[in-house]
């Protein structure tokens, strides 16, 4: 075999190139999901598979949230019947542990969701912080378009780097407990939002099966063009966490996915 002589400069081009062209294709989306935990990971599937230009922005390098790891490191999660219907949907392997509770492991379901998001053309973009939105008077009344994006490492050593912006029609805000987006954007607008105090009114303690119904019925839109998904969503309207049981957070970006879909799908026909 003979040997290659690489050209280090040619590695460095090719990466460069190909993830600027990637960058530059999508600094004007459809939606823009900030978070790349299970429900915005879902959500970017169900969108990019219906064909809408979809990309993730996740602070992290790993993708997959709290869905890792289980719970304290015991890598295996459990859905219930509410959620069993997405593990089909991505032919993740699950078993029946006792009447209604599924137990799947954990790395096996993230790394099949996070490969059937990108597969069905979700791009993610990883490393990088949503540190703000755009906020616009659209049809005289105030939408948000988009979003201010830098990377992580500047924002964590409060490095003074101008962030870049992406428009998008609708942005995803699925950045868990913290609910980073909907927060700064309610800090920072002093806007009322669609919840019971027009505020985020912050998580409550742990209540499994509350917690699960409600990630899903507190999934929608909370501002014109910021949805929330997963424990964002009961972060935002204020309900119960869940701990590692998944099926609502799964449910939680299918819900989300079809109703920004609809909203895309009607605006295009008007």
């Amino acid at each position: 075999m003979e040997n290659q002589n690489l050209s280090e400069v040619v590695i460095s081009q090719a990466i460069v190139s190909s993830f600027m062209e990637k960058l530059n294709r999508y600094l004007e989306t459809d939606v823009a999901i900030v978070g790349g935990g299970p429900s915005g990971l879902v959500a970017g599937y169900y969108l990019a598979k219906r064909g809408f230009k979809t990309a993730i922005f996740e602070r992290k390098l790993s993708i997959g949230g709290g869905m890792w790891a289980g719970a304290m490191f015991f890598n295996e999660i459990v859905v219930q019947e509410m959620g069993r219907e997405i593990l089909d949907e991505f032919d993740v392997r699950y078993r029946e542990f006792k009447p209604g509770y599924y137990i799947a492991d954990a790395v096996e379901a993230t790394t099949t969701i996070a490969s059937k998001a990108v597969k069905a053309g979700a791009v993610i973009f990883n490393g990088i912080t949503a540190e703000d939105v755009v906020l616009k008077k659209v049809n005289g009344q105030y939408r948000v378009c988009g979003l201010v994006v830098n990377w992580t490492a500047a924002d964590v050593t409060h490095m003074m780097v101008d962030p870049l912006v992406i428009t998008a029609k609708y942005v995803v805000d699925a950045t868990g407990h913290d609910a980073n987006v909907v927060s700064t954007l309610q800090r920072k607008a002093g806007i009322k939002l669609n919840t019971e105090t027009g505020c985020v009114v912050g998580e409550k303690p742990l209540w499994a099966s509350v917690g699960e119904e409600d990630t899903v019925k507190n999934s929608k839109e909370v501002f014109p063009g910021i949805f929330v998904s997963g424990m964002a969503a009961n972060a935002t309207c204020g309900s119960h966490r869940m701990g590692p049981v998944f099926g609502g957070m799964l449910m939680s970006g299918k819900k989300v996915a079809d109703e920004i879909a609809n909203r895309l799908n009607s605006n295009e026909e008007a």
